[in-house]
Order: structure tokens, then C-alpha cells, then sequence
């Protein structure tokens, strides 16, 4: 089952219940979107940041949303190319999830890609703008990234503290069980589906107290397979994936090199009956 677009048409209240107008949004292939086609733009993504930003947008008058996050981008790298555009597009709310891509590659230190990422907060947050930061998924359901659970939660754990020192607001994807379920994810294994995208974006509007008619949906049954065909399943993840994905780390290439950030400036949103 696919949301195809079910939020497309999103809560339209009586008044303004958020004080948003300028949402900025900063990060890697999680907040770019990658996993969740976008059926109005071939070839384009979607994902939850344009999903929230969509249901911002429908509650308020003069609401812009930019999406600085190119995929694949260490938190080195979102920290140099990606926070000081952010702060010139003057935000009032910018999302940040960085450190993902880090954390899962080994001999990294958890505390260290913190400092890193506390740098980023501390100047989103003189700006005044409300900052939104993000938990990483607990990877106890996964074989492939069940070995990082304890990394994650170190990180997961400054991430709190970065957020209690600086005033942010937390979306705990650690807490968000629905999620924690391969259906909710893209074939790669790695970034969410449609539907994985749809949760967070359910999420985040909790977090951010803003309500909304988006609905819990539900995947499909989970396929019978033999021993045989979910190996040869796995073989064919392995090459398609897997492969590529060590390749390009043992070459230092990113999947995000010659990517350039899809909404770069603040624009509003069009809904399908906008002209």
C-alpha cells in the first residue's frame, strides 16, 4: 500500500495555529527526501520535510519553505555548506538532522560528530529561529545496521542534551515504533519509503504541536518467502546496494557529489488546485 497522495490536501483550520512563515530545512538524504518519489515532479523526491511543509504552509498566509539537504553529505560537510546559506535565508524554523551518515561508519566517535553538531546548533539558534532536531531510528530490527545500536544511542543522548541546552525541539525517531519495520522502507534498505516518510512527518507536526488530518497508514502484509527466495533476495540487495555503497566509501565518493540542494530558496508551496 503507497500514500500516493493521500497529503496532498492538507488540515485547513478556522485560524493560524502555528507561528511559522519561513521553514528552512538542513540535512542529508533523510530531510532531502530520497525513498519517497514525488509524483509531480518526475524523477524528484518528496519526503517528510516537504510533507510537513506542506501542512505548515495550508494553515498560514505567506509561507516559505527551502530544502538545503543534498544526500549522502557527512556533517563535516552539511556544517560548511549548508548552515550559513541556511541562516541568510532568515528562517523562523529550520530543521537539522545531521551526523547519520557518520555514525554508521566505523571507528567514528558518537561524542565527537556531537560537538560537531552542537557547532551547527548554537549558531541556527542565535538567530532566533526555532530549531528542530531529530533522534536516529533505533537499528535494533535491522541485521544490516544492528551493530551501530549503540553508537546511535550515544549520539541519540547528545542529541537530548544539545536540545536541552539550546532550547530545540526534539523529534524522537528512537521512540516512533511504527517505523521500526522494513515495510517502511525503500528497496535500498537504508532511507524510507513513502510510507516510512509519511510517519515522520506525522512526527514532526507532534512535535511541533501543530495538528493536522494526516492518518496512520498501514503497509502491506508482509510477502511469504522460502529460505531460498529471501536469500536470493538478499544477494540481490548485496549487489545493487550494498556493493555500490562500500565501493563508493573505499573511493571517498558520496552519492551526493554534483548534487545540488532542490529547493535552495524559500518559495511557497503549490498545492494541485494552485495557479
Amino acid at each position: 500500500m503507497t500514500d500516493q497522495d493521500s497529503t496532498r490536501t492538507p488540515y485547513v483550520p478556522n485560524e493560524s495555529v502555528h507561528p511559522w512563515r519561513r521553514f528552512v530545512a538542513i540535512g542529508d538524504s533523510f530531510t532531502e527526501g530520497i525513498g519517497d518519489p514525488d509524483p509531480t515532479n518526475p524523477g524528484g523526491h518528496r519526503g517528510w520535510a516537504d510533507r510537513v511543509a506542506e501542512v505548515l504552509a495550508a494553515q498560514v498566509d505567506d509561507f516559505a519553505y527551502a530544502n538545503l539537504a543534498v544526500r549522502g553529505k557527512l556533517i563535516s560537510q552539511i556544517v560548511h555548506d549548508q548552515i550559513e546559506p541556511a541562516v541568510a535565508l532568515h528562517p523562523d524554523l529550520v530543521s537539522i538532522c545531521a551526523g547519520g551518515n557518520d555514525v554508521i561508519r566505523p571507528g567514528t566517535d558518537p561524542d565527537a560528530i556531537a560537538a560537531q553538531l552542537e557547532d551547527a546548533v548554537t549558531r541556527l539558534a542565535s538567530t532566533g529561529a526555532a530549531v528542530l532536531l531529530f533522534t536516529g531510528v533505533d537499528t535494533a530490527f535491522t541485521p544490516v545496521f544492528r551493530g551501530f545500536r549503540g553508537k546511535v544511542a550515544i549520539y541519540n543522548e547528545n542529541v537530548r542534551a544539545i536540545a536541552e541546552r539550546h532550547d530545540c525541539i526534539v523529534a524522537d525517531q528512537w521512540a516512533l515504533k511504527v517505523v521500526q519495520d522494513m515495510r517502511f522502507f525503500d528497496d535500498d534498505r537504508l532511507h524510507y519509503n513513502s510510507l516510512g516518510h509519511h510517519e515522520v512527518a506525522r512526527m514532526v507536526l507532534r512535535a511541533l504541536n501543530v495538528p493536522n488530518d494526516l492518518e496512520s497508514l498501514q503497509p502491506e502484509p508482509l510477502p511469504i518467502r522460502t529460505w531460498r527466495e529471501a536469500r536470493g533476495e538478499d544477494l540481490g540487495w548485496a549487489r545493487e546496494h550494498l556493493v555500490p555503497w562500500v565501493l563508493r566509501r573505499l573511493r571517498h565518493q558520496s552519492s551526493g557529489d554534483h548534487i545540488a540542494a532542490k529547493r535552495p530558496e524559500p518559495s511557497p508551496i503549490l498545492f494541485p488546485d494552485s495557479h
